[in-house]
């Protein structure tokens, strides 16, 4: 028998515009028996739009202390979103791509026949890493995040000075716009388009990859996943700098400062239903068939 636990339609309003592929979805679960709620998104935080009449609305956090999973309907930001609220709760989220590239979501729009799989609760599920960040100052935490995909430290609109550090041990010191701190399913965003290695989201590693850094010999690494890595802002160029978990706001930070970075206690779970591997969808995402 279906569990009698709801799964959430988390659509994001600017992607699924008038909610017509949430309603699609929404549909196929409730003639399953299935107990649908919405949850709307937006990405500039604004109200989103009404959803469909006869469906039950409420708000993510509440709506999540009774759900089997979370059913996106965007791209990877919206499932960074979702991701953020579910970690805590550990619902595993299936994410279905209308926005861009999409490498975290199981399912294009072409594939929807499958959501009567996940109806049937006949579905697998991956759990993958996140990061924890702090920003040290003077000694003392004065900020501290979680993320998914990144951890950005960059200069706002000038080169900075950064060394980084594995375990307390040097790793590089350069000059340059920052650097990207990365998880293996962040490995396809930031850190993949500043030059960093593509790695498998199941991995259990960190990526720390340079943007735009003045030393030609200056490399991505890949550390293992137990390693702390410190990140700290020099004070040859003290130009005005911040810290972006995940895409999210800016954090202001100065030199002198340390940022922080471990493997977090949290993981994101998600749905898989496709029998679609990684490196296929590597390939698809970025313009080669094979």
């Amino acid at each position: 028998m279906a569990s009698e636990k709801t799964i959430i339609l988390y659509p994001n309003a600017g992607h699924d515009i008038g909610f017509g592929m949430t309603e699609k979805v929404g549909r196929i679960l409730r003639e399953h028996g299935r107990h649908v709620v919405i949850c709307r998104s937006t990405e500039d935080g604004s109200a989103a739009p009404a959803p469909p009449a006869g469906y039950e609305a409420d708000g993510i956090d509440n709506a999540l202390r009774s759900a089997e999973m979370i059913i996106t309907f965007g791209g990877d930001g919206t499932i960074l979103r979702a991701a953020r609220a579910a970690a805590g709760q550990g619902v595993p989220i299936l994410g279905i791509n209308m926005g861009g590239k999409g490498f975290m979501t199981e399912l294009e729009i072409e594939d929807i026949a499958l959501i009567e799989s996940a109806a049937r609760g006949d579905y697998r599920v991956e759990s993958l890493m996140m990061l924890d960040a702090e920003i040290i100052r003077d000694g003392q935490p004065v900020y501290s995040d979680f993320a998914l995909n990144d951890v950005v430290i960059k200069g706002y609109n000038k080169i900075i000075d950064l060394t980084l550090f594995g375990d307390g041990q040097r790793i590089s010191h350069f000059s340059g716009d920052g650097a990207v701190v990365a998880t293996p399913a962040g490995s396809t965003a930031y850190s993949m388009a500043a030059g960093g290695p593509i790695v498998e989201p199941l991995a259990h590693s960190i990526i720390i990859t340079p943007i735009c850094a003045h030393v030609l010999e200056t490399k991505p690494f890949v550390l293992v996943s137990d390693r702390r890595v410190s990140v700290e802002i020099g004070s040859a160029r003290r130009n005005p700098a911040y810290m972006s978990v995940d895409g999210g706001d800016c954090v202001s930070i100065q030199s002198g400062d340390v940022i922080s970075v471990c493997k977090s206690e949290r993981y994101t779970r998600f749905v898989r239903l496709s029998n679609r591997s990684f490196y296929q969808k590597v390939s698809e995402k970025l313009g080669e068939r094979l």
